[in-house]
């Protein structure tokens, strides 16, 4: 990867020089220390505030990689596409991340997890979501302030259950990743891009930074047959099929070019799979509304359900090893009388229970 590759995903012409190559990259989440960085390898001028910049992002990402070891270590969750993309990086180019996103073994590593960062760092929220009834995957997401809140966006750390949440329609959600690292990758790229609705060249380009990914995987060992087997067992050929179409004609895709003619086999299928489950109802996600943050329960391994009235009925309220929640729908938000019926329930458990 460089300078030139960035010059011409972000449409800006070379001649108009690297000052109008950052004023673009700006416009872009987090790829003004992508292009700091490729600036920077080419020993092109800059001032000292441009290069704090850049050493303050490089901390941020030495900080997530750290993180990341340390709870994988500590409690046995793993990183998930960013860390692992900006593995396959040139070492002096810095990848955008926004956050860290890790997978969890279980219900409670991910809480053994939450924990750890609650008890390490200054965290100032913490949002919880249920996916699905019973049984349900559950997904924590923890923010707290960079030294400069000012100048620097939050840390942020999400931790789930399930490795790939699907659509919660014609999707499913699926736990577990096990493939080559660089198959991982691919998989991610396309689970985001089935975030974003893009199963076809109508959704648009993709945006610069997936297209960058995609440039760090195309020279990997891309088994063709094999890879696209793979995605297809993940639900999402149509996905990977629409992001190397859109692909094509921006970057050479090497050893992808393979794989995109190996996955066309695959969509028919897929699509007719979707179209059935089209019928089914939706996968029911819950959003957690903070009602109080706790002391640290350490002896919880895992959250309990219970009912708005605090019975355990109905699952509206969500007890967690840091703090406790009243759940709603995306379509039904808990009103002030709900919160104040949650209340008096906590009320009644912190004394009778």
């Amino acid at each position: 990867m460089n300078t030139a590759l960035l010059y011409h995903l972000l449409d800006v012409d070379p001649a108009d020089g690297p000052a109008e190559l950052l004023h673009r990259a700006r416009g872009s989440r987090h790829l003004p220390h992508l292009v700091l960085s490729a600036l920077a390898r080419e020993d092109v001028r800059m001032g000292e505030p441009a290069r704090a910049e850049l050493r303050r992002a490089r901390a941020r990402a030495d900080r997530y990689a750290g993180l990341a070891l340390d709870l994988a270590r500590s409690t046995g969750v793993r990183a998930i596409h960013g860390l692992p993309l900006a593995g396959y990086y040139p070492a002096d180019l810095l990848r955008p991340q926004a956050g860290l996103d890790l997978v969890a073994p279980g219900e409670a590593a991910l809480w053994q997890a939450v924990v750890r960062l609650v008890t390490d760092h200054p965290v100032e929220t913490i949002d919880v979501t249920l996916l699905g009834d019973r049984p349900h995957h559950t997904a924590v997401t923890v923010r707290w302030p960079a030294e400069d809140p000012l100048l620097d966006p939050w840390y942020r750390v999400r931790l789930a259950t399930a490795a790939l949440p699907g659509d919660c329609a014609t999707v499913p959600v699926r736990p577990y990743l096990v493939a080559d690292d660089h198959v991982e990758c691919l998989i991610a790229l396309a689970e985001a891009q089935l975030r974003r609705g893009g199963t076809g060249a109508a959704s648009g380009p993709p945006d610069p930074l997936t297209l960058l990914d995609l440039s760090c995987l195309t020279d990997q060992p891309f088994e063709p047959a094999e890879t696209a087997a793979v995605l297809a067992a993940y639900r999402l050929a149509p996905e990977a099929a629409a992001l190397l179409d859109l692909a094509a004609p921006l970057l050479p895709l090497g050893t992808l070019a393979a794989v995109r003619t190996a996955l066309t086999p695959e969509l028919a299928p897929e699509r007719r799979r979707r179209a059935e489950a089209a019928a089914t109802p939706r996968l029911p996600v819950r959003h957690g509304t903070l009602l109080r943050r706790t002391v640290i329960r350490h002896t919880w391994d895992e959250a309990r359900l219970l009912g708005a009235d605090g019975s355990h009925e109905g699952g509206a309220l969500l007890l967690t090893p840091v703090a406790d929640y009243l759940l709603g729908t995306p379509d039904a938000s808990p009103t002030l009388a709900d919160r104040s019926t949650a209340l008096d329930a906590l009320h009644h458990w912190d004394t009778h229970c």
